[in-house]
């Protein structure tokens, strides 16, 4: 019932198709988009963007973002400061969602830095005793 067989021919396959293609269509909801829509704005709905548009601090990197996007300074975003600080402050208040990956780096590195301190300290110490 719902399959439709159908059989070509020889002669069907050596005529070139007459199939029109649609072009696709930018409001279609469903169909997948880049980053970039065709009209140059943003697609919010990308996965490429991680689900980083909605959440609690959507709104805020919604704007950051835009800027950045829209940016035509010298240093593409550099007048965008104010909008990446405040989807900073917002994503602070939420560390579960959105862990803070280089906080955690630099505080292995400084702990780190101050095991290698008191031993760079006694190596001097000695040194000075046997000069």
């Amino acid at each position: 019932g719902k399959d439709r067989i159908i059989f070509a021919t020889k002669e069907d396959h050596e005529t070139p198709s007459s199939a029109e293609l649609v072009a696709d269509d930018p409001d279609d909801p469903y169909e997948e988009q880049g980053l970039i829509l065709p009209n140059g704005d943003i697609n919010w709905n990308c996965p490429c963007l991680g689900g980083m548009a909605s959440g609690p601090c959507g709104e805020q990197f919604k704007s950051a973002f835009s800027c950045f996007h829209y940016s035509t300074e010298e240093i593409k975003g550099s007048d965008c400061v104010d909008q990446f600080r405040a989807m900073q402050e917002c994503m602070q208040k939420y560390p579960d969602l959105y862990p803070q990956e280089d906080e955690n780096e630099e505080k292995e590195k400084s702990s780190k830095d101050l095991e290698a301190t008191p031993m760079e300290t006694s190596t001097t110490k000695e040194e000075r005793g046997s000069s």
